[in-house]
């Protein structure tokens, strides 16, 4: 099972493609994770990617399909596995086509508006790093695990939000028809419960 998760900020990705590479025990692969751990090696990919992060520039798609493919040969990956993070655009759609075929993606798509409350909610422990939303608490200045401070990241204000909701529809848009026209998207709302989220996509995914 060859699969790949695409969904705006604050869709819960992670959080579901987790979840569902453990119910098949397949590898959650993260484009960024990889990119991480590959400098960290020290491998000649990693040290290409590092003098172009170094250096404030994007890292070329070719290194980046590079990585992947190197990573999808590994024997844990034998069996399938599912991409978070990579492709981004049409061209690395492509440029993936050239060295294996997904079989399905799943779109996680969830309305503007509430990507919005998710996101601008959210706080953060400033000791312990768990993460709450303030219509969880009762004191949105205090952790109910360890008592303490929650502050909200910077990226989670409103007028950063609604851009990186921009762009990303701006720069996702592509791939997304990409991989309609060959017939492999499905959308999956993600609003609502996390478990009834992932039981719809394990439908979807088991559908023949």
């Amino acid at each position: 099972m060859k699969l790949m998760f695409v969904g705006p900020p604050g869709a819960g990705k992670g959080t579901q493609a987790a979840k569902i590479a453990a119910k098949y025990d397949i590898p959650h692969i993260s484009s960024g994770d990889m990119l991480r751990n590959e400098i960290k090696n020290g491998s000649d990919l990693g040290l290409k990617a590092k003098e172009y992060i170094d250096e404030g520039h994007l890292v070329p798609d070719e290194l980046i399909v590079a990585m992947v493919a190197e990573r999808i040969k590994q024997p844990d990956a034998q069996k399938g596995y599912l991409l978070d993070g990579f492709p981004r655009t049409a061209a690395q759609a492509e440029a993936l086509d050239e060295i294996t075929q997904l079989d399905k993606v799943i779109n996680i798509f969830v309305p503007d508006d509430k990507l919005v409350h998710r996101m601008c909610g959210r706080r953060i422990c400033n000791d312990c790093s768990a993460t709450y939303h303030v219509s969880m608490l009762s004191d949105i200045k205090t952790c109910p695990k360890c008592g303490g401070s929650l502050y909200m990241r910077e990226d989670d204000e409103e007028s950063i939000v609604l851009e990186r909701l921009r762009v990303y529809k701006e720069s996702t848009q592509p791939l997304i028809q990409y991989y309609t026209d060959k017939g492999i998207l499905y959308d999956v709302v993600g609003s609502g419960g996390i478990d009834t989220i992932n039981q719809t996509i394990i439908g979807v995914l088991e559908q023949q």
